[in-house]
């Protein structure tokens, strides 16, 4: 289908975007839907927004024209557009029309392979239609009647339409509880074995995957595309000093990501929040990559852990630098701590990278003396198996034993 995108610069919108990256993004977003094809793009400037149009009546015979020169069949706004605005164009442009949200829902839709990723694009699109119900469609606003099962004399379509939605909304929660329980499984599984998780986050198309599929010698979709990576992956690796850990590749953030995503895709966003490391990658290379850390960290900060976990910053992408501005790049990267210039690429700056992340994960230890009781073999074993103990001495009452563990095996103690 053939495809205009169209980036609203609105001047009273004081959170406003950089109109030309933004409409970047929004092509490349576009571009990440095998059946489209963008053939026009332009970034329309407003003073506000038109409650009933989004764009002035002349703009909108402007547009009209256009679309019809060039054959378009469906027009993609990079802003939010209410039911009534989508309705409006959609009938004076004779195109179907799709919102920022809506094109990040087409793709997710897309690109989810596991169960629990199209569950969760399934919730986040059902959230979305409910809101486009509320004086979407003129169709359903009509009365019809019924029998007490289909729906009661006097229902309203729309009545109708929300309540077959919270259905399928409930029925999706209901597996979605069941897949998650068996993540819980597996993190439980995973919290037996001493290995720290060190989970990759960052802007979509940052880079994750080829810097996942670098340090695992796995094969995950790395593709110069946004959202390449959708569900998440988990590889053993092992350190420069011997550390084995679980490294995790994650979906990617993206700026206005819509909040029915940020709710639907929280247990995919559940293993950040067990990462014993964060290293956030960064394409060093875009011409917004601060604005585009910006939006990483306000993201962390909203799932809650920004300041729980340590983390380290990945710079990726250093060979799209030329020679000069890669050299400086690194200089400045190497005055600061926890900050690593790289190539996931071609492999530059893999060892300070991994020797970091070793060092993150070697936490002080403390010696500690531990007390059991002589039928408490399951604590004991478990203590053996982590390779703590250093000493035991046994009573006639219960069993002692000296320890030397980190606070993280103390508090899985603790938990047992």
């Amino acid at each position: 289908m053939r495809a205009l995108v169209l980036h609203p610069d609105l001047k009273s919108d004081r959170n406003r975007r950089n109109p030309e990256p933004a409409l970047a993004e929004a092509v490349a977003l576009a571009a990440a839907l095998p059946d489209l094809a963008v053939v026009g793009a332009q970034i329309v400037r407003l003073p506000r927004a038109q409650p009933g149009l989004l764009f002035g009546t002349g703009k909108i015979a402007e547009l009209k024209a256009q679309i019809a020169d060039l054959g378009v069949g469906l027009v993609l706004i990079d802003g939010p557009v209410t039911p009534v605005q989508q309705r409006n164009l959609e009938k004076e442009w004779g195109v179907k029309l799709l919102d920022r949200t809506g094109l990040i829902l087409e793709i997710f839709a897309d690109r989810a392979a596991t169960r629990e990723g199209v569950l969760q694009v399934e919730l986040a699109a059902l959230s979305y239609q409910r809101t486009r119900l509320v004086r979407a469609w003129t169709h359903l606003e009509r009365q019809r009647g019924g029998l007490g099962f289909v729906g009661g004399p006097g229902e309203t379509q729309i009545e109708a339409d929300r309540r077959a939605i919270d259905e399928a909304v409930t029925r999706i929660r209901r597996q979605l509880a069941s897949v998650v329980k068996t993540r819980e499984l597996h993190r439980k599984a995973r919290a037996k074995v001493p290995y720290p998780i060190v989970a990759l986050v960052g802007y979509t198309n940052a880079g994750k995957s080829t810097l996942f599929n670098r340090l695992t010698g796995a094969q995950v979709l790395a593709k110069d595309m946004l959202f390449a990576t959708l569900d998440p992956t988990m590889r053993a690796v092992r350190l420069p000093d011997g550390t084995d850990i679980i490294l995790s590749d994650t979906v990617g953030f993206i700026s206005d990501l819509p909040t029915e995503l940020v709710a639907a895709f929280r247990a995919t966003l559940e293993e950040v929040l067990d990462a014993d490391l964060i290293c956030h990658v960064r394409d060093i290379s875009h011409a917004e990559t601060e604005e585009q850390a910006a939006d990483v960290a306000a993201i962390l900060r909203s799932l809650g852990v920004a300041e729980t976990a340590p983390m380290i910053e990945v710079w990726n992408k250093i060979d799209n630098l030329p020679d000069d501005l890669a050299a400086a790049t690194e200089a400045m990267a190497d005055r600061r701590p926890h900050v690593f210039a790289v190539s996931a690429l071609s492999g530059a700056g893999m060892e300070p990278l991994l020797v970091a992340i070793a060092d993150t994960l070697s936490p002080p230890r403390s010696l500690a003396l531990v007390t059991l009781a002589h039928d408490d073999g399951r604590k004991r074993a478990w203590l053996y198996a982590q390779g703590v103990v250093e000493d035991e001495a046994m009573t006639d009452h219960d069993m002692r034993l000296r320890v030397n563990w980190t606070a993280r095996q103390e508090q899985a103690f603790r938990k047992l």
